[in-house]
C-alpha cells in the first residue's frame, strides 16, 4: 500500500474479522473496526473500535455512511455474509459509500456462490465437475446424500440423509435446504482461494483442511495440484473473477469436485498471508488503481494450525 489508508472493517469482531485486522496493522494504514457488540478482541486489534449497526437496521448504510465521512474512510471491508448479500442485492457495480469504495469479489461470483443450488447449475451447464442436486420429486436418489442450507454459510442444520424417510422429514420441515450427493471424503477435503486481477490473471492457493467443532479451518497443509488448480483457473475465468473467492471441494471418483463456492473473505485469509499469498493486501492495492503487487508461490508442504489468544482489560 503505497500511502496512509483509513480502512474499515465491518462486522470485525469473529475470527475473520480479527485475522483482517491483524493483517491490516502490517500496513501504513489505519484501521477502524466496527461490531454489533463490544463483547469480542476486535478493539484490541484494530486501532479504533466501535459499536455499529446490524444489517438490518433501516438506516444501516446511513449510519455506515455517516462513519465513513466522519473518519475520511478510504475502503470499507464488510466482512459477515448478510453483509455481503445486502450490497449484492443493491448495487449491481462496485459500491461507493460516500466516497469510500466496498472490497468484495465481483458481483457476478457473489451471485452464483451466494446461492448453492444457483452454484451447483453454474457448475452443470459450463461442463465442470459438480455434485448431483436432488429435488423432493427425484426418484433415483442414491443415499447416503447430504442436506444443508441453500445459503448462509456454517455447520447449522447440515445433515447426512441416510434414507427416503429422512429425505421426506427433513425437506418437510426446513424451507431452504438443498439434498447432495455426498461426495468422498477419503482424500480429504480442500479449501482454495483464487485471485482474479483486473487483467484477468489468476492466483491460486489450496490446502488440504482439517475443520474444528466451530467450522473453521484448524489445521491445513498447502499442496500442488495440477488438476485442482487447472479447475479453479477454468471457474474463475467462467465467473469472470476480480478480487477474491474462496472454494471448497473433494476428490471425488478421481476428479475435484467443488461443493461450495463462498465469495467473501474466509477464515484461512491469515494464514494465507503469513505465507506470502496477499489476496487482501493485492484487493485493497486494485481497488484504488495501483498496480497489484508481485507474487512468490510458498512452498508445497507447508502447514497452518490455528491457535488461540487471550486479552485482559
Amino acid at each position: 500500500m503505497e500511502r496512509n489508508l483509513n480502512i474499515l472493517v465491518t462486522s470485525c469482531g469473529g475470527d475473520i474479522g480479527q485475522s483482517i485486522g491483524k493483517i491490516l496493522k502490517e500496513s501504513n494504514c489505519a484501521s477502524f473496526g466496527l461490531d454489533i457488540s463490544k463483547h469480542n478482541a476486535a478493539q484490541f486489534v484494530f486501532d479504533h473500535f466501535e459499536i455499529g449497526p446490524r444489517v438490518t437496521d433501516e438506516n444501516y448504510l446511513i449510519k455506515i455512511g455517516a462513519f465513513v465521512t466522519a473518519n475520511n474512510i478510504d475502503v470499507i471491508i464488510p466482512v459477515s455474509e448478510p453483509e455481503l448479500r445486502f450490497y449484492t442485492q443493491n448495487f449491481t457495480d462496485e459500491p461507493i459509500v460516500n466516497g469510500a469504495k466496498v472490497l468484495m469479489a465481483n458481483h457476478f461470483s457473489r451471485k452464483i456462490g451466494f446461492n448453492k443450488t444457483k452454484t451447483c447449475l453454474f457448475l452443470k451447464e459450463n461442463n465442470l465437475p459438480n455434485p448431483v442436486l436432488y429435488t423432493t420429486d427425484s426418484t433415483d436418489v442414491i443415499f447416503p446424500v447430504i442436506a444443508k442450507p441453500n445459503t448462509g454459510a456454517g455447520s447449522a442444520n447440515i445433515f447426512i440423509v441416510e434414507n427416503t424417510e429422512e429425505f421426506k422429514f427433513l425437506a418437510k420441515k426446513y424451507d431452504d435446504l438443498i439434498f447432495q450427493e455426498l461426495l468422498d471424503g477419503e482424500a480429504g477435503e480442500f479449501t482454495c482461494c483464487i485471485y482474479g486481477t483486473k487483467n484477468g490473471a489468476y492466483r491460486n492457493i489450496i490446502f488440504k483442511r482439517e475443520l474444528t467443532s466451530g467450522g473453521y479451518s484448524g489445521y491445513g497443509e498447502l499442496v500442488e495440484d495440477k488438476k485442482i488448480s487447472k479447475l479453479l483457473i477454468e471457474m474463475a475465468g467462467l465467473l469472470q473473477l476480480r478480487g477474491s473467492i474462496n472454494v471448497q471441494l473433494r476428490i471425488h471418483n478421481g476428479l475435484p469436485i467443488v461443493f461450495e463456492i463462498n465469495p467473501r473473505v474466509s477464515s484461512t485469509i491469515l494464514f494465507r498471508h503469513l505465507l506470502g499469498f496477499n489476496d487482501l493486501k493485492w484487493s485493497i492495492e486494485e481497488l484504488l488503481g495501483n498496480e497489484i503487487s508481485g507474487y512468490t508461490k510458498p512452498e508445497a508442504g507447508s502447514c497452518f494450525y490455528k491457535g488461540y489468544q487471550e486479552y485482559i482489560k
